[in-house]
């Protein structure tokens, strides 16, 4: 018989830890209250007479409190009672009075360090930590059964957003922004109608997206070829006014490139809308909306010439930056940029390269775009390319009644990640014990998932009304059900996982790059896929394979697992798990090869997937750029840079970070001493005379570095 814990862990049945459990409520009554060796055996006899497979403690616990009534023990069976109700208010205790308190006393570092977008120092950010702090205590004392959260709170698997789940709201989603521009929206109760021009669509759209931001919790995302039709009616609107003020004094000539000066005057205009608007207004949910722009030239667009020009502008102005308070151009952090590779612009003669150059230029200096391969990407849904949501999470493919795809509208119900090198762990690397682990934990995901699933199901629209009343998602009524869109695919619901690299060291004692070591994270890998693919049929869910961009999820794994396993070598030693199938940053390989390899991944991971490479120098290395952005197109669906090379984010400087006086890291650009706001890749000095240094805590010795 198997004994299944309030983690969700499966152990073998243990009759003494019965025996032990009934004999310490012995001690808490009077003699004549108490039960016999005899009797004990007795109960322990009947639980196994059972013959069950598996049991839940809580039924054991269940079965020995009926078992003491029938003996007539009712004050020891009091007694074990309150024990376990005592247990059960510690578990539930409440826990949110000094999270909250530190949190406006501006001492949680946790919480500080958890969303870099948000600042706890703020009233309206502290506002919605508060919440959050409520929600994550409701969450988990109420809202999620008691083994979820033991197992969240072990490092088992982690709950996703639980500073969110207290609301039916879900996660990410694809604006279907074409529909709310072509047949307007409703927001705050005004009507907003179809815009005449494409400032007014920027405008419009800006506003769009602070709204489906403050309804919901996860980033958002919105295809920019949706502004091509208005740039053109802007075009066609000035054109039509020149020439019924001129068309006797100027030719059709003069009055085209009159058309086409203003054009480009609201082109530059209404990007700078969208770059400002995104980047200074607030949500409700304490921070600039996470946005996420998609640029895509496909090639049967009809307005593909105008879709070119604005995605020209928003490179341009990508580049350039935004100014700060002290007037420094800095890099925005939205919206977020994903640029699209394919026949027309992968640098071999396509009608678009120039698009491409500039986009690598931008990259260069402010990291984004990050790049998406046209050709892979329809390699791996049916032929499709469209935007993940926010910056990663994909959606699967997913027909309407017509027969056709859809992507636009569709949303993301939430996420559960579960801890890959802490299951090998926990079974000292024995490789069939893994398996059967494993499975068991990969259940338990499905009921935390589940728990997002049904937490969303029955709500009505009017929750959202911009969600689903008024185009975002759906054109429900007032008052109508959500449920239909929760189903058959419609939305996804995803599985992440964390730290294939250190789970495949510690069963074949190689990493993934290995031969063996990859042979068995693919295995790894295809049976997270098949366990989405049998929850698919079991349940009609969209269930999808994440490569969550958790990154602070990395860190809390390796935290609790190096707590409870000690330090191993080359897994909680580091003090971070690697993400997802990544491979990890100390592994000697290079950029092509890198990729190379984490492409095989990402098809298995279709939920989302994204590779990082590291390119030194970034700005001076314009053609090693340019390979990789052409390598892309060949062989990874989605990838992004990241710099060696010392980087200031406060002002976008990319040179040598330098040393004050008192030895802090200062930005020789703007003088930004903020650490966080910084890459600073060398710890360690190279004299370059006869000696070597280290950088000392002295001015003596800091005084004799020449070069930092």
């Amino acid at each position: 018989m198997k004994i299944v814990k309030r983690d969700g862990k499966i152990v073998p049945y243990d009759k003494q830890k019965i025996i032990v459990a009934i004999s310490k409520a012995n001690a808490e009554v009077n003699e004549s209250e108490r039960v016999t060796d005899d009797e004990i055996k007795k109960i322990v006899k009947y639980i196994e007479g059972l013959k069950k497979e598996r049991m839940l403690v809580e039924e054991v616990q269940d079965i020995i409190e009926k078992q003491l009534v029938l003996l007539d023990k009712y004050e020891l069976s009091k007694a074990y009672m309150l024990y376990r109700y005592q247990r059960a208010l510690v578990r539930k205790a409440n826990t949110t009075d000094e999270s909250i308190l530190s949190l406006i006393r501006n001492t949680n570092k946790e919480l500080a360090e958890e969303n870099s977008n948000k600042s706890t120092t703020l009233a309206s950010t502290q506002r919605d930590y508060i919440a959050g702090e409520v929600s994550r205590d409701l969450t988990k004392r109420i809202l999620l059964p008691e083994k979820i959260t033991k197992a969240h709170e072990e490092g088992v698997l982690h709950f996703h957003d639980a500073d969110y789940f207290v609301q039916p709201i879900f996660n990410c989603c694809l604006i279907n922004i074409s529909d709310m521009l072509d047949n307007g929206t409703v927001m705050n109760g005004k009507m907003i109608e179809s815009p005449k021009s494409f400032q007014v669509a920027c405008t419009v759209m800006t506003q769009i997206i602070a709204a489906v931001a403050s309804n919901q919790y996860g980033g958002q995302s919105v295809n920019i070829a949706h502004l091509g039709k208005y740039l053109r009616k802007s075009k066609e609107k000035f054109i039509r006014k020149l020439t019924e003020k001129y068309e006797k004094t100027l030719t059709k000539k003069q009055i085209e490139e009159m058309a086409t000066d203003r054009l480009k005057d609201e082109l530059s205009a209404g990007v700078q809308t969208i770059q400002y608007q995104i980047n200074t207004l607030m949500t409700t949910n304490g921070q600039s909306p996470f946005v996420t722009i998609f640029m895509y030239l496909k090639e049967d667009d009809e307005y593909i010439e105008e879709n070119a020009m604005i995605i020209e502008e928003i490179l341009k102005q990508r580049y350039e930056g935004i100014k700060n308070e002290k007037g420094v151009y800095v890099t925005p952090a939205f919206p977020k940029l994903i640029y699209v590779l394919d026949e027309n612009n992968n640098l071999t003669g396509g009608k678009y390269d120039y698009l491409t150059e500039l986009a690598i230029k931008c990259s260069s200096k402010r990291m984004y775009p990050d790049y998406i391969s046209a050709k892979m990407m329809r390699e791996n849904y049916e032929g499709n390319v469209f935007s993940p949501m926010g910056c990663r999470s994909f959606l699967s493919t997913w027909k309407d009644e017509k027969g056709n795809y859809k992507f636009e509208g569709r949303f993301n119900q939430g996420v559960v990640s579960i801890n890959l090198p802490q299951i090998g762990l926990e079974v000292d690397g024995n490789e069939d014990e893994f398996w059967k682990l494993f499975d068991e934990r990969l259940e338990l995901c499905k009921e935390a998932l589940m728990c997002r699933h049904y937490a969303l199901l029955g709500t009505t629209s009017d929750i959202s009304p911009v969600h689903w009343q008024y185009g975002a998602i759906a054109r429900l009524k007032k008052g109508e059900k959500i449920d239909k869109y929760l189903k058959d695919g419609y939305s996804t619901i995803s599985l992440g996982y964390i730290g294939i690299y250190e789970l495949t060291k510690i069963i074949k004692g190689v990493p993934h790059t290995d031969p063996e070591g990859e042979k068995f994270a693919l295995k790894v890998m295809n049976h997270l896929r098949s366990k989405c693919e049998e929850w698919k049929k079991e349940t009609g869910l969209g269930f999808g394979l994440y490569g969550t961009p958790a990154e602070s999820l990395c860190y809390k794994f390796a935290r609790i697992d190096k707590e409870k396993y000690g330090v191993i070598k080359d897994i909680t030693d580091k003090g971070y798990y690697t993400n997802s199938y990544h491979v990890d940053v100390r592994e000697k390989i290079d950029a092509f090869s890198k990729l190379k390899f984490e492409s095989q991944f990402q098809p298995i991971s279709s939920g989302g997937a994204i590779s990082y490479i590291e390119v030194p120098n970034m700005q001076h290395n314009l053609e090693a750029l340019t390979e990789v952005v052409k390598f892309i197109y060949d062989n990874i669906q989605y990838a992004e840079f990241n710099t060696k090379s010392d980087f200031c984010h406060e002002c976008g400087f990319d040179g040598e970070i330098e040393v004050d006086d008192d030895l802090n890291w200062v930005c020789p650009n703007c003088g930004n001493k903020d650490k966080s706001k910084m890459n600073v890749t060398r710890r360690t000095c190279g004299y370059l005379g006869e000696n070597f240094w280290n950088v000392g805590k002295t001015k003596e010795i800091k005084s004799r570095v020449t070069h930092l």
